[in-house]
Parts: C-alpha cells; sequence; structure tokens
C-alpha cells in the first residue's frame, strides 16, 4: 500500500556509529526516496569516516553538531521527520530542546525516538526518557507490550508506541555452503560484552581453537571498530591487541575482519555471538545462529534476552559439532519474522502530518516532576531546564563576522579532537594501568 503523503525530507540526529546504522536505515524504510539530512552530536563516540562508510548509507547532507547547533539550524525544523537516534539522555535533553525551539512555529517535523536493538536492561529509565516524542518505536511484538504496560503505568501516552522491526535487518536467506566454498564460522565480537579483559581472551582462545580443530574452515572475527575508535560502549580490550596475546599463535584459518555485518553475513554458515544483535540480523536470514553461555545468562551479558530462542550455546558444543536450532514462535515474538512491519509506522506518520496543527512536544519529565534527575541530565547537553541553551554565544561582529566564526569553529574542533584522543585513546590505557 502507498504511503499517503510521503515525507520528502528526513533528519537523523545520531550520537554513534550504531545509532546511525539504525536511524539512517529505518529512515530509508519510512521514506526511500526521501531526502536524508545526518547531524552527528559531537562527544565520546561520534563516528570517524570509516565507522560511517561502513553502515553503507549514505546522506545527502551531512555535519558534525553540539546540541545549541542542531537546535539553532532552521534545516532541521523544516524537515518532514526528525529521528533522534540517542541514548535515552539524549532523547530527553533534545525532546526538551525542539519543544523550546519550536513552539512558536507554524508546523514542525513528527519526532520518533527508538533503540538501537535489544531492549535488555534499564527498560523504565530509558523508555521514560524517550516518552514524549510522537512516535515511540519498539522492535517487537514483546517490547511493545512492555512499553504500552510502564507507559500506562505512569500516566505516559501508551499510543505513542509503534511496532516494527529493526530496520536493519534483511539480505538474502541462507543458502547452505556449496563445495567449492569452506564453510564459515562468525564470531561477532562486542565492545563490552564481555567486559573483562580474561574473559575476552578466552573467548578469543576459544574462537582459535575451534579454527584448528577445524582446519577445513574459515573462523572470522567480525569487529566493530579498529583501535582507537569508539562506539556506544567503551571498549578497553580490543580484540586486536589480545590477539597477540594467545597462548598458541592464532591459526592461518583465523581472520580479523571489518565492514558492513551483511556483507560477512553473506558468506557466513553459523554466526556465533554472546548478545550482539548481529544474532538477530542472522537469525532474520535463517542463518545458523549460537548464543554463547560460556561466561553464565547473566543480565549484564545480554544474552539472557535470548531465553527460549533455542540459540543459547556453549563453544565446547559447537567445536562437538551441534548446531542450534531457532524456536519459530520466539522469532516471530521478538521481530525476526514479521511481515509488512513498517506499514503502521508509515500510517502513523501519515496521520500525524495530515493533521491541522501538531500537538506540542510534551516530555515525561519536567523540572516539577523530576527536579532531582531532570536538570542535571539535561545540563550534560548543554541545556537548562527548560530546553535553552545554558550558552548564548555573542553575535558577530559585523565587519569581522565570518572570520570570527572560522576561527571559533576551527578552536572547537580542535578541542574536539582532543577530546576524542584523551577518551578514546588515553583515557583505556589508564583504566588498564590501574587494573595491573
Amino acid at each position: 500500500m502507498p504511503m499517503i503523503n510521503p515525507p520528502r525530507r528526513v533528519s537523523v540526529l545520531a550520537d554513534s556509529d550504531s545509532r546511525w546504522k539504525w536511524g539512517a536505515a529505518l529512515a530509508r524504510r519510512i521514506a526511500p526516496e526521501a531526502t536524508l539530512d545526518a547531524y552527528f552530536l559531537n562527544g565520546r563516540a561520534t563516528p570517524t569516516e570509516r565507522q560511517l562508510a561502513e553502515v553503507g548509507v549514505v546522506p545527502d547532507s551531512s555535519c558534525e553538531v553540539t546540541v545549541a547547533e542542531f537546535l539553532a539550524d532552521p534545516r532541521v525544523a523544516e524537515a518532514d521527520v526528525l529521528i533522534l537516534a540517542l541514548v535515552g539522555g539524549g532523547a530527553q535533553a533534545l525532546l526538551h530542546g525542539t519543544a523550546r525551539a519550536w513552539s512558536a512555529l507554524p508546523s514542525r517535523p513528527v519526532v520518533i525516538t527508538g533503540y538501537v536493538g535489544v531492549v535488555y536492561e534499564k527498560l523504565t529509565d530509558g523508555l521514560l526518557l524517550r516518552a514524549g516524542s510522537d512516535i515511540v518505536l519498539a522492535n517487537t511484538t514483546a517490547d511493545a507490550e512492555r512499553f504500552r504496560e510502564v507507559l500506562a503505568g505512569v500516566g505516559a501516552d501508551p499510543g505513542s508506541v509503534v511496532e516494527t522491526a529493526l530496520p536493519f535487518l534483511g539480505g538474502e536467506q541462507y543458502v547452505p555452503a556449496p563445495d567449492s566454498r569452506r564453510f564459515t564460522v562468525c564470531f561477532a565480537a562486542q565492545p563490552s560484552a564481555p567486559r573483562s579483559r580474561s574473559a575476552r581472551r578466552a573467548l578469543l582462545e576459544r574462537a582459535a581453537q575451534h579454527a584448528r580443530r577445524y582446519p577445513d574452515r574459515d573462523v572470522l572475527v567480525k569487529l566493530r571498530s579498529l583501535p582507537g575508535e569508539q562506539t556506544t560502549h567503551v571498549e578497553d580490550f580490543p580484540y586486536q591487541r589480545l590477539l597477540h596475546e594467545l597462548t598458541i599463535p592464532a591459526p592461518f584459518n583465523l581472520d580479523l575482519v571489518y565492514g558492513h555485518m551483511s556483507d560477512v553475513l553473506d558468506r557466513t554458515d553459523l554466526l556465533v555471538t554472546v548478545s550482539s544483535t548481529a544474532a538477530l540480523e542472522s537469525l532474520h536470514r535463517s542463518i545458523p545462529t549460537a548464543v554463547l553461555t560460556d561466561f553464565g545468562v547473566r543480565e549484564p551479558l545480554g544474552n539472557h534476552y535470548f531465553i527460549g530462542s533455542g540459540c543459547l550455546t556453549s563453544w565446547d558444543e559447537l567445536d562437538a559439532g551441534i548446531v542450534p536450532v531457532p524456536d519459530q514462535q520466539w522469532l516471530r515474538r521478538h521481530g525476526v519474522i514479521a511481515d509488512q512491519p513498517y506499514l503502521a509506522l508509515q500510517q502513523r506518520i501519515s496521520e500525524l502530518r495530515s493533521l491541522p496543527e501538531m500537538p506540542s512536544l510534551v516530555p515525561y519529565y519536567s523540572e516539577s516532576r523530576a527536579s532531582g534527575y531532570q536538570p542535571a541530565l539535561l545540563r550534560r547537553y548543554g541545556l537548562d531546564p527548560k530546553g535553552a541553551p545554558l550558552v548564548e554565544a555573542p553575535p558577530p561582529d559585523a565587519r569581522s563576522g565570518a572570520l570570527t566564526r572560522i576561527v571559533r569553529r576551527t578552536v572547537r574542533r580542535s578541542a574536539r579532537r582532543c577530546y576524542r584522543l584523551g577518551a578514546q585513546r588515553v583515557a583505556p590505557v589508564i583504566r588498564r594501568w590501574g587494573q595491573l
């Protein structure tokens, strides 16, 4: 069914590579032909050019911004849809900021928030930080039910929840490897699951052990980032460095790989992970998928999300040739199998855009409702409790305005680079020293 009055311009504000992947893919699902404007929030996890290229979605425009710069950009208010691909605190700050910035405008974009992957922790906290957007996306039937229950329970609008699926699920269905291609096992690594050095080295040892046990197989360790790059979660012990600490040197058929996850899955016959959303991408394509239990089934790891999926297994079982078989009912309830998952979202967007006047954005948290939480949260993003920038830059001098702006921008970008160097390279080294 064609979308009535489809959006012509979609803006995405993202704060990391994984959230850009989610937001960009969602924008293309909503309106494939729309102009896509990309904004990247400056911070610890601002994606690098390599990380952006790895996602594979090329926007029509792109820039790195602070919260104040984003709110002051007139193009944002002119978009038909704004996707806030941010952590919960960032979504809350931008909801307050845009509500204030657009309060006097005759029209505004439809504002969408959601989750990059599976929701396995901080359900209530993260959801209420997103409450107040026009649409809160749930990636699964199970999530939609939980979201509506929580929102109704605190007096927020459960009708804002719209069920979809993870927008980057796709690709060709799996066909077993022919004799002309080597069987390929892919271990999808994560920056923080598990977190400790010993556990991460043990996982790498097991992958290497599997490669030695099956010399006729290729074992790939799919990495998210290069050393020094940051993702949503801090990675203190990159696998690239741990590779040199293996008890026995890595076998010839073990390789570290980068690139778009979909491209790696094109040649994968068995996907292994602790709890990466790559498991959902793999299951969507009917690729045999194993979620590891070697370090327990525990909330901090996130693998408890896969209870009932039929995918929980261990390296010992994989070494013995056991291949998990997924539960089809679990796949349906968790958004892996879905019919027309974006139809309801497109209809909701059309309904909102057809209104004579868009309602004001009213975030769930306010200074009066959460005086010990909301002001400090917004302050971290440079906003006061009402959503106004804390420091307004003075207007540039009429004679030297352009030069002033250039100098200010250059200094600011240099400061950001220094900050990222400290956050991404120096700080992890200091943390490791502290653990010696």
